[in-house]
């Protein structure tokens, strides 16, 4: 019988999950394009459009964030059949993420070139990154929109729309590329202009088309009149670790790659590669997971089922485990024969392959953080991952860097061992998490807040945005 249940978890796991590995994979895709593309123009493109990325994870942290808060909520009322509840938390998501958008447009506007050259940037590169940021940061608001949209439908339980939708715009995207960029079938030819036209072009479809789902009878969730103090107050709760989270991730980017450019262009070269493998080849897989473990962990916790939820956890785990941890085993094996596809080049070939062997080595950990802190998500408790991330990135990352590298003189290698220990300090810390806190009662608790705990609909007027009824409908 307990192999039964797990198979069974199994099978819902990657039935929910492979939707979103084949998205993710589509959008690496179009990452790696921009770059292919951009490459045709000047080195100077290249590094603009790296650069400008650098800026452009901020609103990209910013979704994300609110996009957990929304498939928290979501996954819990839909499993409560709370649906109004779900309708009211996914709106207001949508909403809070179009007008944190909105400061961006200016930033982009008014600031891109200057923030660009901030880093270092000469005239030229600052001036082409600029331009694409202003073009990709004048859509910030539909970025917005279309990650906490996917995320929304996710929760409740439809991943495969989210996959048509931003498979569709990320092909496009591509397409548009190579067409606006190099002046293809009889297109003007906007060098780096084309490439960011193609990318503020795909945000904007995919949050039409996803607004649209929602606004028709093809998606569960709807869009309704927000009004519910409690939702906003909740999703705000959960939301804010969140992206606390992906910022420091995002920040702690810049002195990392300083203490590797210190011991050696190579070196920081080496793990841009290894780092770059790893994530082509698990990163599509671990994304599918943790929306997967949010989803079942989340639907769970609706229906009043802790154990069951505790028990999904796990399962999802395992799963991560017996197949992201295989893949870094043979990324460990086989690595000097992945690293030869990228470069050939004596200096950087050593780093890259110690790099792709630590990520290898560590892969189970990482999974186990991801797909933990997916499902501690589910339940509305974003702050264990917070702290994993804090102390592993700035604990062990940037401190064992610094003090392992720098200080006691060892270069690269205390760069492999921070790597290391980051990873398995992370997967420690949301471990003990899942374990031992009170999530599952966390989360019944805010479910009863807002009415969505044992009574579905009926329930709905617990909010105080709407003390006479539920906090609007379909």
């Amino acid at each position: 019988m307990s192999r039964e249940r797990l198979l069974g978890v199994w099978r819902r796991v990657i039935s929910l999950a492979w939707p979103v590995m084949a998205e993710q994979t589509f959008r690496t895709a179009m990452r790696t394009t921009d770059i292919i593309v951009t490459a045709q123009f000047s080195p100077a493109a290249v590094v603009a459009i790296g650069l400008a990325d650098l800026y452009a994870r901020f609103p990209l942290r910013i979704g994300l964030g609110l996009g957990g808060g929304a498939i928290a909520l979501s996954s819990q009322d839909t499993g409560a059949a709370a649906d109004a509840n779900r309708d009211e938390a996914v709106t207001q998501a949508l909403l809070m993420g179009l007008l944190a958008g909105v400061p961006f447009v200016f930033v982009g506007l008014f600031l891109g070139e200057p923030i660009i050259a901030l880093l270092g940037a000469d005239a030229d590169t600052a001036a082409l990154g600029g331009t694409y940021l202003a073009i990709v940061f004048a859509t910030a608001p539909a970025r917005h929109v279309a990650l906490i949209g996917a995320r929304s439908l996710q929760g409740t339980g439809d991943t495969r729309t989210p996959m048509y939708v931003n498979v569709l715009a990320n092909a496009l995207n591509i397409a548009g590329s190579f067409v606006l960029g190099l002046g293809l079938l009889g297109a003007p030819r906007l060098d780096i202009v084309g490439v960011g036209v193609a990318t503020a072009a795909a945000n904007v479809l995919t949050a039409a088309l996803l607004l649209a789902a929602m606004a028709t009878s093809w998606a569960d969730a709807s869009l309704v009149r927000p009004r519910d103090t409690v939702i906003a107050r909740q999703l705000l709760r959960v939301s804010t670790p969140r992206v606390l989270e992906g910022f420091s991730a995002t920040i702690a980017e810049f002195p990392f790659n300083a203490l590797l450019l210190g011991f050696g262009t190579e070196v920081n070269a080496g793990f841009q590669i290894g780092r770059r493998m790893y994530q082509q080849v698990t990163g599509p897989l671990s994304r599918g997971y943790n929306v997967a473990a949010s989803v079942v962990v989340g639907q769970s916790l609706g229906d009043g089922d802790a154990d069951g939820a505790r028990y999904n956890g796990y399962a999802v785990a395992g799963l991560g485990l017996a197949t992201v941890g295989v893949i870094g085993v043979l990324l460990v094996a086989f690595a000097p024969a992945f690293v030869s596809v990228f470069t050939d080049d004596a200096g950087t070939v050593p780093h890259a392959v110690a790099f792709a062997r630590v990520y290898g080595a560590t892969a189970a950990f990482l999974v186990a953080f991801t797909v933990l802190s997916g499902a501690l998500q589910g339940a509305s408790e974003t702050r264990v991952p917070l702290v994993g991330r804090l102390v592993g990135t700035f604990g062990f990352l940037l401190g064992t860097t610094y003090l392992v590298g720098e200080v006691l003189g060892f270069g690269a290698r205390g760069a492999y061992l921070a790597v290391a220990l980051q990873y398995v300090c992370m997967a420690a810390i949301v471990l003990w998490g899942f374990r031992y806190t009170n999530w599952a009662s966390r989360a019944a608790e805010m479910m009863a807040e807002r009415g969505s705990a044992e009574g579905g609909d009926e329930a709905d007027g617990a909010g105080e945005g709407d003390p006479a009824g539920g906090p609007g409908g379909s």
